[in-house]
């Protein structure tokens, strides 16, 4: 066997021997010797400065040694003050106290707090200080108390900046996870709404739930969602996008197949038709799935409104969705191939406009739509203060500027206007950029082929999107596959009385609603008239 398969067979081999000896280390666990504990963590934090040690003598003759160990600006201190130190302090088991009794009387008769647990192995103990619990430690007892102090400052719940609405709820989600589950508890109030929790991880240990209503949502999808969150091997979790793409179907696509939302009406509504919801601590923004193309075109307030008003704003974020996906490339399309389809006086016009222009109709879309992209990115990362400004004096000056160099056409100024205009008017920011990047590619097939190849990225997208999934589910649902009871919440939305099943690929129980649920008028005006004029003379 030559020497190069030997070295290799031997590599494999001790890397195989390293791991087994990794997985049976013996777990590290707490000694008996309070000061030897105190050291311990003080080595391992790095004698950090915010790592507060309180240490106490208690018993009869103050010879049980006490500690209480906490990182400050993560717990309540108020809470520390009152439920663990003045009851350490003040107690009347205190005399009584010893090294044998210390941990079963500190937890059972002397700790007012909440949430008490035991702990006795080294990783635990230092889990549960970073996490914002406070430790208990007594001399002469190999084992730990955490009591659940967390706290620290946090944001205020305020109104959403991303998902806007006239007639709602304003309140959005904030940085504390026990916050955005509260909220969402407090909507729907039902002990069918379970959470499963878990660390995400190995250097931030972030705390990541995931929320569903049993006996709604589907359990083949809960057990998927599960089975990928505990798959993911990664040192951090900074915010919620780490999560999406690491346990999303697909990956090279430019449309979001997962939706993201910091409303808790919006999760409140996806739980009840069966999705699922995955909040992860340290962002406002939660994660929903299973997601649908649709749904991105889809507002909180079409259902707190008319459906006839909710269907014709849907109806129109549509048309502004292939407007700001179509609008540049049918320009290019039409100004180099097929000028015959429009109407004489208009591309009179547009040959004026463009007599004095160098370039052709695509490199002067693309040169418009690179400046806009480029003002629209400086706007949101200039300081809000003078973002707007920048952004709207720099479209205005550099397309004047750019109109009197005759480097550009004044029709192609307003088109790449519209277009821009029409892709604010999609609800979901991810589905948005999605048609940005989308645009230049039908742009490109508009140069080369004209309204051939505008039909021909067309065709190509429906076929992609129709192949998406996400968790198993048809991106396109549910209009491929064809569900026609399911069509009654997409492109319209019919009234609520009508809207008696769930989708049916996404959850488990589709019934929603009972039967004669629509409004009920009274069976004769005549019998109105006359109960309104006895009331009358009752009055008299």
């Amino acid at each position: 066997m030559p020497s190069f398969f030997k070295d290799r067979k031997q590599k494999k081999k001790q890397k195989k021997d390293d791991e087994n000896q990794a997985t049976d280390c013996p777990i590290e666990r707490i000694q008996v010797s309070l000061s030897s504990n105190l050291n311990m963590i003080k080595q391992k934090t790095g004698n950090s400065s915010d790592v507060v040690i309180r240490q106490i003598k208690m018993g009869e003759n103050n010879d049980v040694e006490t500690a209480i160990v906490y990182v400050d600006g993560i717990v309540d201190n108020q809470s520390i003050q009152e439920y663990l130190l003045q009851s350490m302090m003040k107690d009347n088991h205190k005399k009584e106290i010893n090294q044998y009794n210390a941990i079963e009387l500190l937890s059972e008769d002397m700790m007012t707090i909440g949430n008490i647990s035991s702990i006795t192995n080294l990783d635990d103990l230092l889990s549960s200080l970073m996490a914002g619990d406070t430790l208990i430690l007594v001399d002469g007892v190999d084992q730990a108390l955490s009591a659940s102090t967390k706290g620290g400052e946090k944001r205020s719940i305020a109104e959403s900046n991303t998902q806007m609405v006239v007639r709602g709820p304003k309140g959005a989600f904030t940085e504390s996870l026990g916050s955005n589950t509260a909220m969402v508890r407090r909507i729907i109030k039902t002990p069918d709404l379970w959470m499963e929790s878990l660390k995400v991880g190995r250097v931030t240990k972030t705390d990541v739930t995931f929320m569903y209503i049993h006996g709604i949502a589907n359990d083949k999808v809960v057990k998927e969602i599960r089975q990928r969150l505990q798959r993911i091997d990664i040192d951090s979790i900074l915010e919620s996008g780490y999560i999406e793409q690491l346990i999303e179907d697909q990956t090279y696509t430019p449309f979001p197949t997962m939706y993201n939302t910091e409303r808790p009406d919006v999760v409140a509504g996806n739980l009840l038709e069966g999705r699922i919801a995955i909040f992860v601590d340290g962002t406002p923004f939660v994660l929903i799935a299973p997601a649908l193309f649709m749904q991105f075109f889809q507002s909180a307030e079409d259902y707190y409104a008319r459906f006839d008003i909710a269907t014709s704003i849907r109806l129109l974020r549509i048309f502004m969705f292939m407007i700001s996906l179509i609008a540049p490339a049918t320009y290019v399309a039409v100004t180099t191939f097929h000028q015959e389809m429009v109407p004489t006086t208009l591309i009179v016009a547009i040959a004026a406009q463009r007599e004095a222009v160098p370039f052709p109709a695509f490199v002067e879309a693309l040169l418009m739509e690179l400046t806009f992209e480029i003002l629209r990115e400086a706007g949101i990362r200039l300081p809000k203060a003078i973002g707007s400004a920048v952004s709207i004096v720099g479209a205005l000056v550099i397309g004047q500027a750019a109109v009197q160099a005759s480097i550009v056409s004044p029709a192609m100024v307003i088109i790449v206007s519209i277009t821009a205009i029409a892709s604010f008017a999609t609800p979901s920011f991810d589905m948005a950029i999605s048609a940005r990047l989308i645009r230049f590619l039908f742009m490109i097939g508009a140069a080369s082929f004209g309204f051939y190849g505008i039909i021909l990225c067309l065709l190509l997208m429906v076929v992609h999107l129709c192949g998406l999934r996400s968790f198993g589910v048809p991106y396109m649902a549910p209009f491929a596959p064809f569900i026609p009871v399911n069509n009654e919440d997409t492109v319209v939305r019919l009234p609520w009385w009508t809207l008696r099943q769930r989708p049916r690929l996404i959850t488990a129980n589709t019934v929603r609603e009972g039967t004669n649920q629509h409004p009920h008028p009274p069976a004769s005006r005549g019998m109105v008239n006359r109960d309104f004029e006895e009331g009358d003379n009752n009055e008299a």
